[in-house]
């Protein structure tokens, strides 16, 4: 596959967004409005008219671009049932809160019975045919197996950066831009190893983020929901999983360590101290909204730090 292919499926996705976007905000406004959690600060309250479950979007360009260009390969296959199977538990969610129109959708350990699953199908895959087998690359050092620890590894990998790009996009155009930043780096380090079909989705999966920045950008005309964020952390986890590097997107998906371990953090310390809290808010970017940062300065600096994350990331591998 050449490098003007991968190129291309990121401009094509990027272009079906731009040109679905228009027909489909409005649909998604008469059909299902963003309900604001009780937690979020009190200025997200403006958010409430703005129309969710933009996700559908970016989801329906990476497939319409893969089946186009006829990108395809049994790899690919199992990075596409992380994509859809964690879309659809967000689907599900974002269905469940427009029904009841409060920020109340699948419970926890609903959205584990989804994720869980998949996390034991992409690692057992990377178990029994990348070729690596149960090893865990570390950069550097060298190879460590983990024997059938790697599938309770990969289930706990797939569910945090899942989770961790849900948390994320809580600000006009975080999740998106920083999942774009991740995906074109991605792009880089599939190829380096040997997976232009990984390549090629993470391209499409880059230029689907970046033309649905050109609505989700502050302030905002859609939100991109549950169905969006879990299928993006979904599709990033599986593709650093099958190819063997998941200490790497650690580092390219910075902002998204950050987000989720600042909740844990946050839950953690809560419990232990019977109620005192190290942030003043989470995930993260709520922290910085409560300090006084203005909404597009967080972002841009969650950007930044991505970039620093992906181009980290890229050393380690290149």
């Amino acid at each position: 596959m050449t490098i003007e292919r991968i190129a291309l499926a990121a401009t094509l996705s990027a272009v079906v967004v731009l040109a679905v976007g228009p027909l489909a905000i409005p649909w998604l406004r008469a059909f299902a409005r963003q309900p604001i959690s009780e937690d979020a600060p009190p200025r997200h309250r403006e958010k409430a008219d703005v129309p969710t479950m933009g996700g559908v979007l970016m989801i329906a360009a990476v497939v319409v671009t893969l089946l186009a260009l006829w990108i395809g390969s049994r790899t690919l296959g199992i990075v596409f049932v992380a994509f859809l199977g964690c879309g659809a538990a967000g689907l599900v969610d974002d269905l469940l809160k427009a029904r009841r129109g409060r920020n109340l959708g699948l419970r926890a350990r609903e959205k584990l019975a989804f994720q869980i699953p998949i996390g034991l199908a992409i690692g057992y895959y990377a178990m029994e045919f990348t070729g690596l087998g149960s090893a865990l690359v570390l950069p550097w050092i060298g190879e460590v197996r983990l024997g059938w620890l790697y599938l309770p590894f990969a289930v706990l990998f797939m569910v945090g950066f899942t989770n961790g790009v849900n948390l994320t996009d809580g600000l006009d155009g975080l999740g998106a831009g920083t999942v774009a930043i991740a995906a074109v780096a991605y792009t880089g380090v599939a190829l380096h190893v040997g997976r232009a079909d990984v390549a090629a989705f993470a391209a499409a999966l880059a230029g689907a983020c970046l033309g649905f920045l050109w609505y989700n950008a502050h302030p905002a005309q859609v939100i991109m929901g549950d169905v969006g964020s879990q299928a993006l952390g979904g599709a990033l986890a599986a593709m650093a999983i099958v190819t063997k590097t998941e200490l790497t997107l650690l580092v390219i998906g910075i902002v998204f360590v950050l987000e989720a371990a600042s909740v844990v953090l946050q839950v953690a310390y809560f419990r232990a101290t019977g109620g005192r809290r190290i942030f003043r808010s989470s995930p993260l970017h709520h922290h910085f909204e409560l300090a006084g940062w203005a909404e597009t300065q967080i972002v841009t600096r969650f950007w930044l730090v991505g970039s620093l994350g992906a181009l980290a990331g890229l050393t380690v591998v290149l």
